[in-house]
C-alpha cells in the first residue's frame, strides 16, 4: 500500500456513501449556497458562545451524513475530525454527543484531508466498516482566538482570508455505491520563514506544492491525469504563489484544472479579500459542491490538497514564523 517514502494507493478503494455538509449565513450568501445540506440564518445557531455554536455545526453535519447512509450512529466505528479552537474542543464536544469512539486530529486547515486520508486507511485495512470524519471551523469563534474579535472592527490587509463558518462530513465505508478514495500523499511541515498571520496563503503555497509534486512522482503520474486538482484555502495570494512554484517544479497544470476551495464557496462582491480559509472550508467544499458534481459525471478524478498553517496564538506572541502542511487526498467516481 505504501509508494515511495509518503503516498498510500488504497487497493480496496474505500467508498464515501454519504456527506454532511453545513454552513453559517455567509455561506448561504455564497455562490455554493445549494451545495449544503443545510444554512443557518445567524452565527449563534441558538447557543450562548460562537464556540458552542461550532460544536452544532459538526454534530449537524456528522448527523446528516448518517442519516443520508441510512444508519444508525451506533453502526459507526470511528469518527476522525478537528477543528482549530484551543485543543479542537469543539469537536471534542461534539464528539460526546455523537457517542462515536474518537480521533482528535489537528492540522489546521488541512485536517479535513488528514481525516480523509487517514480513515481511507483504517477502512482499507479493514480496521472500520463504517467511519465518519470531517472538520470545522466558524468565523467568529476563529478570529477571536487568533486575530480580534469581530466585534473589535480591527481593519484587516488586502491578504487576509474570511474563516468559514461550516462543518463538512464524510461516512467512508468499504463497500457501496459513490466516489472512491484511491490514494493519499502524507505532507511534510514547511517553513520558509513568514510570520505574517494575515498573509497565511502565501504561508501555505511552499507546502501545497511541495505534497504535489511528491504525489505526482510517487504515483508516476502526470498532472492530467485528474480532470481537478484544487487546494484547500489558499486564497488569492496562495494560488497565484502555488502557480509560479509548480511552474519551477516543472509542473504544468491547466488553470482550469487547479483550483482552490478558497476561491469557489464565496460570489464576487462578498467582502473577504483574498479568499475564504478555516478547516471548514475545504470540508465543505469538497464534501458539498466537488462530490455533487462528481456524481453528476463532471468529475471523475479529483485530487484535493488541503493545506494548513500550523501556527498557534502562542507561537505568534513569540515571534515565531509559521509552519506548514499539506495532505493530498485522490477521489475518484465511476458510474
Amino acid at each position: 500500500m505504501l509508494r515511495g517514502r509518503r503516498t498510500w494507493v488504497f487497493d480496496q478503494k474505500p467508498v464515501i456513501i454519504s456527506t454532511g455538509t453545513v454552513g453559517g449565513p455567509f455561506e448561504a450568501d455564497g455562490k455554493l449556497a445549494n451545495d449544503f445540506d443545510l444554512l443557518h440564518a445567524d452565527l449563534w445557531l441558538q447557543q450562548d458562545s460562537y464556540e458552542k455554536a461550532q460544536k452544532v455545526l459538526l454534530e449537524e453535519a456528522c448527523q446528516k451524513a448518517i442519516e443520508k447512509a441510512e444508519l444508525q450512529k451506533e453502526q459507526i466505528q470511528f469518527l476522525l475530525a478537528g477543528d482549530l479552537i484551543n485543543q479542537i474542543t469543539p469537536t471534542s464536544f461534539a464528539s460526546k454527543t455523537i457517542g462515536t469512539p474518537y480521533l482528535g486530529l489537528f492540522g489546521a486547515c488541512s485536517t479535513s484531508m488528514e481525516g480523509l486520508a487517514l480513515g481511507a486507511f483504517l477502512v482499507n485495512s479493514k480496521g472500520a466498516k463504517y467511519l465518519l470524519t470531517g472538520a470545522s471551523s466558524h468565523n467568529a469563534a476563529v478570529e477571536k482566538q487568533f486575530r480580534y474579535p469581530t466585534e473589535y472592527g480591527g481593519q484587516k490587509p488586502p491578504t487576509a482570508q474570511w474563516t468559514v463558518t461550516g462543518a463538512g462530513t464524510a461516512l467512508l465505508s468499504d463497500s457501496g455505491v459513490g466516489p472512491r478514495v484511491t490514494s493519499a500523499t502524507i505532507g511534510r511541515v514547511m517553513d520558509l520563514g513568514i510570520a505574517d498571520p494575515f498573509n497565511m496563503g502565501g504561508a501555505m503555497a511552499p507546502a501545497a506544492v511541495d505534497t504535489i509534486e511528491a504525489h505526482l512522482r510517487e504515483r508516476n503520474i502526470d498532472p492530467a491525469y485528474y480532470d481537478l486538482i484544487v487546494t484547500g484555502d489558499l486564497g488569492r495570494i496562495g494560488h497565484e504563489v502555488s502557480l509560479d512554484l509548480l511552474d519551477q517544479h516543472g509542473i504544468r497544470i491547466r488553470n482550469d484544472q487547479y483550483q482552490d476551495c478558497g476561491l469557489m464557496i464565496y460570489r464576487q462582491g462578498q467582502p473577504v479579500l483574498a479568499g475564504a480559509s478555516g478547516a471548514g472550508c475545504s470540508a465543505t467544499v469538497v464534501y458539498g459542491h466537488l462530490l455533487n458534481r462528481m456524481k453528476k459525471g463532471e468529475i471523475k478524478r479529483l485530487l484535493v490538497v488541503a493545506t494548513g498553517a500550523l501556527l498557534s496564538p502562542l507561537t505568534y506572541q513569540q515571534k515565531e514564523t509559521i509552519p506548514c502542511i499539506a495532505h493530498a487526498v485522490s477521489i475518484e467516481y465511476e458510474e
